[in-house]
């Protein structure tokens, strides 16, 4: 088994257990050990979004690409890594009944979840669908916005999966996504502390590497929305570093963020 099959099992692993168990209440979609602190940093508060069902939120993202995205009524809608159905269904509110949203995950739990969530909720503009983002089961030309919420960090081949966003994006089109990204190289140590911590930071790219990855698949208009710190509490350095790493460490500017991202095609 290669490392991208690895990194793919795993998550399954642990976004199934999340599905079966409850919230996962780490901010991200990684599917990482329940920490409500670092969910208040880097969450957003979807209690105002139209169309927020409470019962779809597993407290898993790390942000609101939908407030960003410029979905109309009538539109195709495509949310990957679409987990119980959160940011699906805030797009079918949007959409509308001439409109329709795919749901995309890899996790058969997932899945299992946002189905019931739909049928509870009584959404008909919703089709949950099981793939990868790497190999979208859709056609090409076939969506009008791509969205998804602290996904992208863990898929292994970042360069093939907006390769996919882009084929699938009909001419105009565009997506908004938020993830976290890396400004600056952790130390060794630093890293182990931020994996362990957030888990979604094993996968992040520098945000620079990030931005060309979506520049060379072919997006144009490229905007950073939102660009929010996420910070290590100084009581988790102090369990596993020195004070002068620590210091070192604050005056390296280094710093993990979660960023809300749009391109069109």
């Amino acid at each position: 088994m290669n490392d991208s099959e690895m990194i793919k099992d795993t998550v399954r692993e642990k976004y199934g257990k999340i599905a079966m168990y409850g919230t996962g209440g780490c901010g991200c979609n990684c599917g990482c050990s329940d920490n409500s602190d670092f969910n208040m940093m880097v969450g957003e508060d979807y209690t105002k979004v139209e169309g927020y069902q409470p019962v779809a939120d597993l407290n898993l993202g790390c942000g609101i690409p939908t407030e960003y995205a410029n979905i109309k009524e009538g539109d195709t809608v495509l949310d990957l890594g679409s987990g119980a159905g959160n940011d699906a269904f805030i797009a079918s509110k949007i959409v509308g009944d001439k409109g329709k949203v795919f749901g995309l995950d890899m996790t058969d739990e997932m899945i299992y979840k946002a189905n019931y969530n739909k049928e509870k909720l009584g959404i008909k503009n919703v089709e949950f669908i099981y793939g990868e983002i790497e190999e979208i089961p859709l056609d090409e030309n076939s969506i009008d916005v791509v969205v998804s919420n602290c996904v992208l960090n863990l898929v292994p081949d970042k360069k093939k999966a907006f390769s996919e966003i882009f084929r699938v994006l009909k001419s105009g089109g565009n997506f908004c996504i938020s993830d976290i990204v890396l400004d600056g190289h952790l130390p060794d140590r630093m890293m182990a502390i931020a994996k362990f911590y957030t888990g979604c930071v094993t996968g992040a790219e520098q945000i620079s590497d990030y931005l060309k990855i979506i520049k060379d698949a072919g997006f144009k208009n490229i905007e950073i929305h939102k660009k929010i710190e996420i910070k290590l509490p100084e009581d988790l350095l102090n369990d596993y570093l020195a004070q002068s790493e620590i210091e070192d460490y604050h005056k390296s500017g280094t710093a993990i963020y979660s960023i809300t991202v749009s391109g069109k095609k």
